[in-house]
C-alpha cells in the first residue's frame, strides 16, 4: 500500500536536511500581483521513514477536500522538486515520475534567505494544523 496515495514526488532526505527543505519550499511559489505575498506551492511531508514533495492542492485532494488541481500545478511541483535536486538538498527516488510537465523557471518566484523578510509567505495548506 502507498502511504503517499500516489500523490506527490518521493524523495530521499538526510534528516538532519528535512528541515532545510521545508525552510527552502516556504520560500518558493507565486508571487500575488497585488502585493508583496509569496503563496508557497508546495510542502515536504514525512511519514514512516519516507518522505514526498507535494503541491498544497495534492494535500487537498489526499484529505478528500475540494480542490481544482490541474497539469500546471504538478508541472510547478516537478519543476521545484527539481531544483531541489539540482541544489543537492534531496534525491528523487524515480526521477521519471517528475521528469514531465515542467514550468519554465520564470513562473516560479524563488526568494534567497536574505529576501523572505521583505514579503509575507503564505501557506494555503498548513500541516498538522487543525484550523477552527
Amino acid at each position: 500500500m502507498d502511504i503517499f496515495n500516489g500523490f506527490g514526488v518521493e524523495v530521499y532526505i538526510d534528516e538532519e536536511s528535512f528541515l532545510k527543505v521545508k525552510e527552502t519550499l516556504s520560500r518558493i511559489g507565486v508571487l500575488s500581483k497585488k502585493d508583496n505575498t509569496l503563496y508557497q506551492s508546495c510542502h515536504v511531508l514525512h511519514r514512516q521513514g519516507r518522505y514526498v514533495v507535494i503541491h498544497f492542492k495534492e494535500l487537498f485532494a489526499m484529505d478528500n477536500k475540494l480542490h481544482n488541481i490541474e497539469e500546471n500545478d504538478i508541472a510547478r511541483r516537478n519543476t521545484i522538486v527539481r531544483l531541489l535536486e539540482d541544489w543537492e538538498l534531496l534525491e528523487i527516488v524515480d526521477s521519471h515520475l517528475c521528469s514531465f510537465p515542467l514550468v519554465p523557471i520564470s513562473q516560479l518566484k524563488i526568494l534567497s534567505y536574505k529576501e523572505k523578510n521583505d514579503y509575507i509567505l503564505v501557506s494555503k495548506y498548513n500541516i498538522g494544523k487543525i484550523k477552527k
